[in-house]
């Protein structure tokens, strides 16, 4: 992997979102905050790129799940000094709730209702301010299928696809996100003691490293292990993961006429 560049990529970034609203002629960006490292460098990118009046950060909780991500959201709005009466919270615990109609419902078909219903408000509040919603995906993410389909991947605008989840994390240590959302682990708070880590099977800076190679043209498990140093069965697991989510990379498939 290359290394990164941090105010070349923030200065990128910061063009890319003021072209697109300019573009669209949109003025309110509408982001959700987790309390993680994706929509924590989002929301910092999109501040500078449109200043305070023409961004809404949005809480979707479910219930007292991911109550620390509140908290940690809350760290970061305070140290930017974001006015408290222009943050949305809603509670998705009762949408969420009333559309489980199956008692076998699993932590997973849960998740993606969660992401699915965060989505609905999000697009909403975008509709009432004539806006934009403004995606965290990754390019760590994208290229692993890790996303929900009309979930945490649907968007108006993605200013971060194109970065690794380890450069998020540098490039958020460059823009001053608070320690405590950088240090913990990457987690979508889908269900109690969920992480990103432990449910890929590898770390991220393992997987990014991977991702790297594979992007590079390398797609034997055994040659990107003896170029990475990485145990190839971590790799294969990985590689594994790409290949079973690849359609979602071509969803919907068109009809050709």
């Amino acid at each position: 992997m290359n290394p990164l560049d941090p105010e070349k990529t923030i200065n990128e970034c910061i063009a890319f979102l003021q072209q697109t609203f300019a573009k669209t002629k949109k003025e309110i960006a509408v982001i959700g905050l987790s309390g993680g490292v994706d929509s924590s460098i989002v929301f910092v990118l999109t501040l500078r790129a449109l200043g305070v009046d023409h961004v809404v950060p949005m809480l979707l909780p479910y219930g007292g799940l991911g109550t620390q991500g509140i908290l940690d959201t809350m760290e970061l709005l305070t140290s930017v000094s974001f006015p408290i009466t222009r943050i949305v919270r809603i509670d998705i615990k009762k949408a969420v709730d009333a559309l489980v109609i199956d008692p076998s419902i699993d932590n997973v078909r849960r998740g993606n209702m969660m992401t699915r219903v965060r989505m609905i408000y999000l697009f909403d509040q975008a509709k009432k301010r004539n806006g934009l919603v403004v995606g965290t995906e990754n390019k760590t993410e994208h290229l692993l299928g890790y996303y929900t389909r009309f979930g945490d991947n649907a968007s108006d605008v993605e200013p971060i696809i194109h970065l690794y989840k380890t450069e998020v994390i540098a490039l958020a240590k460059h823009l001053g996100v608070p320690q405590s959302i950088i240090a913990k682990k990457p987690s979508a708070d889908l269900w109690p003691g969920q992480t990103d880590e432990a449910e890929l099977g590898a770390s991220y800076e393992q997987i990014d490293r991977i991702l790297n190679c594979f992007e590079q043209g390398t797609t034997s498990s055994e040659d990107i292990g003896k170029l990475t140093g990485i145990d190839t069965v971590i790799v294969a697991r990985i590689l594994h993961v790409v290949s079973q989510n690849i359609y979602k990379q071509h969803t919907p498939y068109k009809f050709s006429y």
